[in-house]
């Protein structure tokens, strides 16, 4: 499961990368990432930076938060997130805009590592089953999970117990997205 998520990621992220070269005559650049050192950084222009994915270089695990909550997380996510360091990426899912959250360095690996801590601890307050947010939607109370407990991929109402099956698993949801233009 891990080596199959890895695999995709790796595929979408480089057909993403593909799409902005050939749309744009360079890698894919964000001006959200723009002053934040990375390893991913190709080059700075006009306050923005252009990136391709490196390499993860840590320790393949997200033990930090499996400690604090004393929780095994899902194979997949810690695929997901120890896969590559890369900058977010846009698709679209179920037609509607959304940001997939990558780990950009190793101080932004840290960071991740806190806010999931913190997800989770919410959901353990609010008593609902655990899950991993893997995405972010336009609205700021719905994002993209995988449940900890099915490996399912979700689309979830922070706070609520309503969730939407988006696919049976995270590698099928990422074969299943498409890789928009860039100019779009």
């Amino acid at each position: 499961m891990i080596d199959d998520t890895a695999r995709a990621l790796a595929d979408f992220t480089q057909n993403y990368c593909d799409r902005w070269l050939s749309q744009c005559g360079h890698p894919p650049a964000s001006s959200e990432l723009y002053g934040l050192a990375s390893p991913c950084v190709q080059q700075t222009v006009d306050e923005e930076v252009r990136w391709l994915p490196q390499p993860f270089t840590l320790a393949k695990n997200l033990e930090n938060v499996e400690r604090a909550l004393e929780l095994r997380i899902q194979p997949s996510v810690v695929a997901w997130y120890t896969t590559q360091f890369a900058g977010d990426m846009q698709t679209l899912v179920d037609n509607q805009p959304c940001t997939l959250l990558q780990v950009w360095s190793e101080d932004d690996f840290e960071r991740v590592q806190e806010n999931l801590i913190g997800h989770l601890v919410m959901q353990r307050r609010l008593k609902q089953s655990p899950t991993l947010f893997i995405a972010t939607t336009q609205s700021e109370l719905d994002v993209i999970s995988v449940c900890n407990l099915s490996g399912e991929v979700i689309l979830e109402k922070l706070g609520t117990k309503n969730r939407k099956v988006l696919a049976a698993t995270l590698e099928q949801f990422l074969v299943s997205l498409p890789v928009i233009d860039p100019l779009r």
